[in-house]
């Protein structure tokens, strides 16, 4: 899918933006059966983290951590959206929210991937 280079985002109510650098591309749009993302619902994509750039209500985001505590999930505490992470299996990487994308629809989004979170491989011994 073929998008703007910079593009703007925010949670629902707006407390929260930011700006990612997509590179003219949504790269690998997808989602994830673990047990956070199964229960939120949403399709992400990826970034560097020099690539996401929070540029209002840095203060309104909440995070929040579970199993490992390595991967790190923020929500704008007004309204709950969740807006991105940053990734345990790609620590170099934020995975976004693309609904939180201005101007996508996720649902023309062709190709949707998914990803095996209940079986992490960061989980395995």
């Amino acid at each position: 899918m073929q998008i703007k280079k910079i593009h703007n985002a925010s949670c629902h109510c707006g407390a929260v933006k930011f700006q990612l650098n997509l590179d003219g591309k949504l790269d690998d749009p997808r989602r994830c059966n673990c047990s956070m993302c199964s229960k939120k619902g949403a399709v992400v994509a990826s970034v560097l983290l020099k690539d996401l750039e929070i540029i209002a209500g840095e203060d309104k985001l909440t995070l929040y951590q579970f199993n490992t505590k390595t991967a790190k999930h923020y929500f704008c505490s007004i309204c709950g959206i969740y807006t991105h992470h940053k990734r345990r299996s790609q620590p170099h990487q934020f995975a976004f929210n693309v609904a939180c994308l201005e101007g996508v629809d996720v649902f023309k989004i062709k190709n949707i991937g998914f990803i095996d979170g209940k079986n992490h491989p960061k989980d395995r011994k």
